[in-house]
């Protein structure tokens, strides 16, 4: 296996499962196609980022992997690594669990 193309998926999905579940597009063509979507199962695949990098994840796990033990595990590693990424490049605003007093 190549790691260097490991790696190219990695951000490869990070990146496509954040334009289709976060992003409008280039003249808001991905904000149309999840208006059209609604509320049914594509809708709702379309609001989760993690249930998204599954589905996204998956050519790319087929193309990577060389036996499908190796498909399989390529599949779940890069979607697993998009949402790491996801996680580290987000903005955690949970101020709710912060105490409203400062110790001295």
């Amino acid at each position: 296996m190549n790691y260097f193309q490991f790696i190219l998926s990695i951000l490869a999905v990070w990146r496509l499962t954040h334009l289709l579940g976060k992003e409008d597009g280039p003249f808001d063509i991905i904000f149309l196609m999840r208006k059209k979507a609604g509320a049914g199962f594509f809708g709702s695949l379309l609001d989760c980022f993690y249930c998204l990098s599954i589905w996204v994840a998956l050519p790319f796990g087929i193309w990577l992997g060389a036996d499908w033990k190796e498909k399989i595990l390529m599949w779940l590693a890069l979607s697993g690594a998009s949402c790491l990424l996801e996680q580290g490049s987000t903005k955690n605003n949970n101020t709710g669990n912060t105490p409203d007093y400062k110790e001295d």
